[in-house]
């Protein structure tokens, strides 16, 4: 998890990190913060072991923690998130330690986390919308009933 660390280590992904949770400061619904990126991993892989999956643990805990890393840039001028989250990714996995092929899967992944099933994709893309999904807890949300996501997108339909 050498590369992992690189990543929580990283200038630019803690800069990141720190204007989305001081933009979501006080808000009612979920967060996108260290400790959602850090669910979406864990669930991640747990699935992916579950399903027999053989995604590296360094790859699965690398997209999971930035998935979402690009929210402020969404928050200040509506450019979607999975984008941002994508160019700021490219731009710290190689100085991480990530190969191209790992890069482009990890980009991949952040790309589709938002569409229906990864964007129909199977495998990591998939993986990563699941849990994405998955670590929404709005069964237990008190802003459920004004939340876009509603009930049916709970960790209970995955």
């Amino acid at each position: 998890m050498v590369r992992v660390n690189a990543i929580l280590r990283h200038p630019r992904f803690i800069k990141e990190i720190r204007r989305v949770e001081e933009i979501e400061r006080g808000r009612v619904f979920c967060g996108h913060g260290i400790d959602h990126l850090m669910d979406v991993a864990r669930i991640a892989f747990i699935l992916s072991r579950e399903s027999g999956g053989a995604e590296d643990k360094e790859l699965v805990y690398a997209a999971a923690l930035l998935h979402d890393v690009g929210r402020a840039r969404q928050y200040e001028d509506d450019t979607p998130h999975e984008q941002e989250s994508a160019a700021i990714a490219a731009e710290i996995l190689p100085e991480c330690g990530f190969d191209e092929h790992e890069t482009a899967l990890i980009l991949d992944a952040i790309l589709a986390h938002r569409t229906t099933g990864g964007g129909g994709k199977p495998g990591f893309a998939g993986l990563m919308y699941k849990a994405d999904k998955a670590s929404r807890r709005c069964y237990d949300c008190a802003a459920s009933r004004e939340c876009n996501w509603g009930i049916k997108n709970t960790a209970l339909e995955y």
